[in-house]
């Protein structure tokens, strides 16, 4: 059995044990719950949402947090002599 789900305005095609990556703010939560699914298929004749399926939903555990590569801030204001660059970590954290 596999789904289509909506999630970050992108959409994924899981089955049961896959790992994707997504998008998201840190919680402390362990699993997730993603509501919108698009399209259910591999028994019998797949259900197709208009726009979703209704009453399905796909959960999925938390495997663990990956962090975004660095990225270089550089900052000047033009007539004043004033340059700063600095390399910040990524906004997603831990």
């Amino acid at each position: 059995m596999y789904a289509i789900i909506r999630e970050s305005g992108k959409q994924f095609k899981v089955t049961s044990g896959d790992r994707i990556l997504v998008d998201r703010a840190e919680t402390e939560e362990k699993t997730i719950t993603f509501g919108e699914v698009l399209l259910v298929g591999g028994e019998g004749s797949p259900k197709i949402g208009a726009p979703l399926v209704a009453g399905a939903t796909v959960v999925a555990d938390v495997v663990g947090v990956k962090r975004g590569p660095k990225i270089d801030i550089q900052k000047y204001k033009r007539r004043k002599g004033y340059t700063r660059r600095s390399a910040t970590a990524s906004p997603i954290s831990k």
